[in-house]
């Protein structure tokens, strides 16, 4: 596979078959990732990987801990406009139509929703931190650590999901991986293989025209 290949089949999968992964394979692709780019070498990703036994005492863990918490950061712009508003209105609704849930079915759909917090079925995560001191550039080293590792996944068979979900519960999830206190949760991303008879996961979500949003000069 080479990159092209890899960037064109990458994609979140939404349900995943409960075959386990190997921890070694884990490993070598959550450190083959550390080779992208970070302004400065600063290297600001925290990553705390959760595979096999510990995503059962997880799950546990999650059970007992509050439902939803205050995120620590707007996962989305407040007063999103246009053309993001539509682009992310649109993705929703091509989501449920996969699976039959009408936009009046709100029950459905948060039924739907909250097959985030069960890592949609996916035998591993991922944690991704960032130190508090850290600012927008450092945020983006860590986007283009998790793509990398997302990409070299898709390399190894494996689909992912990225999930800022978890900000709802960083909490629970802090208190379990022990994260201290001065690393804050960015996002989630489970690990597994597509099943791939799962409606959800024939979406493929558009991309706007080249010309809406590059400029050649």
């Amino acid at each position: 596979m080479d990159v092209n290949e890899a960037v064109r089949a990458r994609r979140s999968v939404r349900q995943f078959r409960p075959d386990p992964i190997d921890d070694d394979l884990l490993r070598l692709l959550v450190a083959a990732a550390a080779r992208a780019p970070s302004g400065g070498n600063v290297q600001p990703w925290r990553l705390y990987v959760v595979n096999g036994e510990a995503m059962v005492r997880l799950r546990a863990h999650l059970a007992e801990q509050p439902p939803l918490e205050v995120p620590e950061y707007d996962i989305y712009p407040r007063g999103l406009t246009e053309p993001y508003r539509t682009n992310r209105f649109s993705l929703g609704e091509q989501m449920y139509a996969t699976v039959g849930i009408p936009r009046e079915d709100k029950e459905g759909r948060m039924r739907q929703f909250a097959h985030n917090n069960d890592f949609f079925d996916a035998p591993a995560a991922l944690f991704c931190f960032l130190d508090r001191q850290m600012g927008p550039p450092q945020w983006s080293d860590a986007g283009m650590y998790l793509q990398t590792f997302m990409l070299l996944a898709v390399e190894q068979g494996l689909a992912t999901c990225p999930q800022e979900y978890w900000s709802v519960r960083h909490e629970a999830v802090a208190s379990f991986v022990g994260a201290p206190a001065n690393e804050m949760l960015f996002c989630g991303v489970s690990v597994g293989y597509e099943d791939a008879t799962a409606p959800i996961n024939s979406l493929r979500s558009e991309r706007m025209p080249l010309e809406q949003w590059a400029t050649f000069l």
